[in-house]
């Protein structure tokens, strides 16, 4: 009697065991499988960077003269303490398959006196020197301003001038020419006025 129950106490213990078993080999069985079947996940990556040679990321226009659209559109140099051009580039660097959307803005500086209705601004491309329009002569106070789509896009803070929007999708440089000019039509200078403008790039990954 003592030997039948010791046997059924032993085959019960190696039901259990062998149950155990069966359990841990069927999980260890459907975590694999589950794992098999995963999708490997791409991470993309990209950055985008503003550069420029001069000390300042704008133009600074001082006892300035009004002048044409023609003649503002060839300014090509600097003249006593007027930055007549700002040149800057805009670089991406992409690893992967993404979009990088971009916006190219300006500020006006606090102690400017020459309102935005009296000035004008002209942005090209510059790649290969070809000098070709983006933006045509506008007066400042014309420009559309960033708003919360921009920041959303591109991570642009609201109420910036907008000059150009465009996007990357592989690493590049692209090269820009800002330029400046007192509008013609602007009668209320006095013996000196002062404008400055500051460029900004802002850039993000597409959704």
């Amino acid at each position: 009697m003592k030997d039948n129950s010791s046997k059924q106490i032993l085959l019960s213990v190696l039901g259990v065991a062998i149950l155990v078993v069966a359990v841990v080999g069927v999980s260890f069985a459907a975590f694999s499988y589950s794992k098999t079947g995963e999708k490997v996940n791409t991470i993309t990556t990209g950055s985008i960077v503003m550069s420029y040679n001069e000390t300042t990321n704008g133009i600074n226009l001082v006892n300035a003269l009004p002048m044409s659209d023609d003649d503002g559109i060839a300014l090509s140099g600097m003249e006593e303490d007027n930055e007549q051009y700002f040149d800057f580039n805009v670089s991406a660097t992409i690893t992967g398959d993404t979009t990088i959307n971009y916006i190219i803005t300006a500020t006006k500086e606090g102690d400017s006196d020459i309102p935005d209705s009296g000035i004008k601004v002209y942005l090209t491309n510059m790649d290969a020197d070809a000098d070709s329009q983006i933006l045509a002569p506008t007066l400042v106070s014309a420009l559309e301003t960033t708003d919360a789509t921009d920041t959303t896009n591109t991570g642009a803070p609201q109420d910036q001038y907008k000059l150009h929007e465009d996007t990357f999708t592989t690493s590049l440089t692209r090269k820009y020419r800002l330029r400046m000019w007192i509008d013609e039509n602007y009668s209320n200078l006095g013996t000196s006025g002062t404008y400055k403008l500051r460029v900004n790039v802002y850039g993000a990954a597409a959704a």
